[in-house]
C-alpha cells in the first residue's frame, strides 16, 4: 500500500485529481471505478475544472459506478445516478453509453441476471484499470457492509443501521432512506488494476487504522485493501491520527 498524506481536504481532492489525469493521459480509453458521497465530491470539482481548461479529455473514458440505493429513481436528488450526472458527467465531454451506474429500479426478479451483466460488461471493457473508493465509518467499500465475502460480486444488499444513520443526513424525510442498494462486491473491486482510496477528518481515524494496521477480516472490509498490489490511500492529517 502507498499513502499520500495531505494537510486538508483541498489537497487530498487535487492529488485524487492529479492520479486520475495521469492515469487518463497514460490511457484514453480508461475504465474508471467511480464512488459517490461527500468524499470524492472535490475530486470530481477538480477534474470538471481541469476539463474545462482544456487538459484533459473523457471522450473514450468508460465507468462503471460502484453502487446505487434500491427503489430510487435516476432522476430522484438522493440517487447516485443523479449525483454523478450533476457533479460531473453533464460538465465533461464523456460519452453518455460509455456511462454505466447500477440500475435501482430493477425488478427483484431480474436482479440476479442483471447483476451478472454487470459484471460481464466490466470484464468485455477489459476490467477497471482505476478504481475510486471512499470509505464508511464501519469500513465498508461500496455498501459491502462488515461481514460481507471477499469473493462478493455484484449484488443485491441490505444496509446496516450504521450506515442508514450515517446516510439519512441526506434525506429531509429519514423514514424514506432506502434499506437496501445494488453494489459492487469486494471481489469485484479488488480486481481493479489500480486503486485509489479517499478518507478525509477525524472520523474516519479509527476505521483506517483498522484497516491499515488490523488484521485482515471481514469484519473491516477495507482491510481487503491490505492485500491489493496497487492500492493508493489518500489522507489527511486528521484521518491519519491514530497511525
Amino acid at each position: 500500500m502507498r499513502f499520500i498524506i495531505t494537510k486538508n481536504y483541498q489537497e487530498l481532492s487535487q492529488k485524487a485529481a492529479d492520479l486520475v489525469i495521469k492515469q487518463i493521459k497514460q490511457k484514453p480509453n480508461s475504465v474508471l471505478g467511480l464512488a459517490t458521497g461527500s468524499t470524492p465530491l472535490g475530486l470530481y470539482q477538480n477534474l470538471v475544472k481541469v476539463y474545462k481548461q482544456g487538459s484533459i479529455d473523457f471522450k473514450k473514458i468508460t465507468t462503471f459506478n460502484l453502487d446505487e440505493y434500491y427503489g430510487l429513481a435516476p432522476t430522484d436528488k438522493q440517487s447516485y445516478h443523479y449525483f454523478m450526472w450533476h457533479n460531473l458527467f453533464s460538465k465533461i465531454n464523456i460519452n453518455p453509453k460509455n456511462i454505466f451506474i447500477p440500475d435501482g429500479l430493477i425488478k427483484k426478479n431480474q436482479l440476479k441476471i442483471y447483476c451478472q451483466n454487470y459484471e460481464r460488461e466490466i470484464k468485455k471493457h477489459g476490467g477497471i484499470d482505476l478504481q475510486i473508493l471512499g470509505l464508511g465509518q464501519n469500513g465498508h467499500l461500496g455498501f459491502n457492509e462488515p461481514g460481507f465475502n471477499f469473493n462478493s460480486k455484484t449484488r443485491l444488499v441490505n444496509l446496516t443501521k450504521t450506515t442508514i444513520l450515517a446516510n439519512s443526513r441526506f434525506f429531509n424525510n429519514k423514514k424514506i432512506m432506502p434499506r437496501q442498494a445494488v453494489t459492487m462486491g469486494l471481489k469485484t473491486i479488488t480486481q481493479a488494476k489500480k486503486i485509489i482510496l479517499l478518507a478525509s477528518g477525524e472520523n474516519k481515524a479509527k476505521v483506517i487504522a483498522l484497516a491499515v494496521k488490523g488484521q485482515v477480516t471481514a469484519k473491516v472490509p477495507a482491510s481487503i485493501l491490505q492485500k491489493h498490489k496497487n492500492t493508493t490511500f489518500i489522507l489527511d492529517q486528521k484521518a491519519v491520527s491514530l497511525l
